[in-house]
């Protein structure tokens, strides 16, 4: 090979190193944006699981049920 192919086929190389490393990037924002997402939406439903009979309990009182 010439040499000046050798030098396109470096070039090349360290743009595909520096399009991996950008993507792992993207990768893991998308990964933890997942998580934080799925976390926001499940914690207030577990809240939820709790908080629902106790206001049930709190208004039934006062409706002297």
């Amino acid at each position: 090979m010439d040499e000046e192919t050798i030098k396109k086929l470096e070039i090349c190389e360290k743009k595909i190193d520096a399009v991996y490393v950008s993507v792992e990037k993207t990768r893991r924002y998308f990964l933890w944006t997942l998580v934080l997402t799925l976390v926001m939406f499940f914690l207030p439903l577990v809240g939820l699981i709790f908080v629902i009979p106790f206001f049930l309990n709190i208004f039934s009182g006062l409706l002297g049920m």
